[in-house]
């Protein structure tokens, strides 16, 4: 019956343009890769491909200076860690991570303690389920991320969402709101549509309502503020109210993630926090290379590469401007966004998953993303940038387009 049930299932997404496959990536991360097999199913043959479907904002994933660091960690400490933090797996590299965190969250979370965690979304679901118990009440936004969303789920704690970036909605509701706790849960750059929160706003309400802010940097931290320290930076906001979650597998280039914020806290996430408790730590050569990385993401390296990216989006927004005024017929959006994230809605599954295919077979990897991970008749390619994208690749992702553009029905 399982099997049945499923298989019916499948073919339902399938009938929907809703169906997912993976493709596999053949070369290190990099605009141009090696890739095969086919998102529209079955085998197809290797081939390069261009992509901009990366979230490698800086172009470290595959930077000899963090192979060598992860080299370099693996003879110190081995390949893994052998066993959860709490029980014998906290490396020297783990502590030493955390603490240049700390350090470098310092100027805007005062006394800042800091947690690693093996993903993002570990670090999410620790967060709301720890802190979100039944004294508590969330306010999150309806945009969030994914994470977020289930940690909240998972939470005891009332859960009242108001709409995208809708903070009139937002102060009603904290304004009657009876809990003891409120939160307020929110991303800083928005995964889908890459447009910002107005955390300087946010903080004010908690401010103004005794609440904490929850902050998802996973989009900003190392692209935003004069050395990639995120949002917080960009803003210039200080505040022992914000916890702070940033992750380390984008703009990075490795992986994991931490949380910063007021020492009990992150012992009371010691304390309670299932994810971090219960699994594995994360390979200690891995947290001692991301101290290579943040010394790449704060110095002159880092400084060129996000002045890099900055022109790279000022040059795909405005050749992306023009090609929704000239398809302007078709109903095509180009939402507001200063970061890496441009998103190109066209509405319809079935437009997305073309477009898509017509840029593959013109050489080119653009993800179309469709319902649920963004709202129906929402389709859109998801076109993200890197510093080490050339301007003559915007070039020929915008003529590319063109011609894709004038291929559907």
């Amino acid at each position: 019956m399982l099997i049945d049930h499923l298989y019916r299932q499948l073919l339902d997404l399938e009938s929907r343009a809703l169906r997912r496959r993976c493709v596999i990536a053949e070369s290190p991360c990099a605009p141009l890769q090696r890739v095969s097999g086919s998102r529209a199913g079955g085998d197809a043959p290797e081939r390069n491909l261009l992509g901009f479907c990366s979230n490698d904002y800086l172009g470290l994933a595959n930077h000899p200076s963090l192979g060598d660091a992860l080299a370099d960690g693996a003879r110190r400490y081995g390949a893994g860690s052998g066993a959860s933090h709490l029980v014998s797996g906290h490396s020297r590299a783990h502590a030493a991570l955390a603490e240049e965190l700390s350090e470098w969250m310092g100027p805007y979370i005062p006394q800042a303690g800091v947690l690693t965690f093996c993903t993002g979304y570990m670090a999410n679901l620790a967060l709301l389920t720890a802190l979100g118990d039944a004294q508590a009440t969330l306010f999150a936004d309806k945009l969030n991320h994914a994470s977020l969303i289930d940690g909240a789920r998972l939470a005891k704690a009332d859960l009242q969402r108001f709409a995208h970036c809708n903070l009139s909605v937002l102060a009603h509701q904290l304004a009657q709101c009876s809990t003891p706790i409120k939160l307020i849960v929110t991303d800083a750059v928005f995964s889908m549509d890459g447009d910002m929160a107005d955390l300087p706003a946010l903080l004010a309400l908690a401010e103004q309502h005794d609440a904490m802010l929850i902050v998802d940097d996973a989009h900003g931290f190392g692209v935003l503020g004069p050395r990639g320290q995120g949002s917080l930076a960009h803003f210039g906001l200080c505040s022992d109210r914000i916890i702070y979650m940033g992750t380390l597998g984008k703009a990075a280039g490795l992986s994991g993630a931490f949380v910063a914020a007021h020492p009990t806290v992150i012992e009371w996430l010691v304390q309670t926090a299932r994810t971090y408790i219960y699994s594995t730590a994360s390979s200690p050569a891995i947290a001692h290379a991301l101290r290579t990385s943040l010394a790449l993401v704060a110095g002159e390296d880092g400084m060129r590469r996000r002045a890099d990216l900055q022109q790279r989006i000022v040059q795909l927004r405005e050749g992306l401007s023009a090609c929704v005024a000239r398809y302007a017929d078709r109903g095509w959006q180009l939402p507001e966004s200063a970061t890496a994230i441009q998103p190109l809605i066209v509405g319809s599954n079935a437009d997305a998953l073309a477009l898509a295919a017509s840029l593959e077979a013109r050489g080119l990897w653009v993800p179309a993303i469709r319902p649920p991970t963004v709202p129906v008749n929402t389709a859109r390619l998801r076109i993200t940038l890197c510093a080490t994208h050339s301007a003559e690749d915007v070039s020929r992702l915008l003529d590319a387009l063109d011609q894709a553009a004038k291929d559907l029905p």
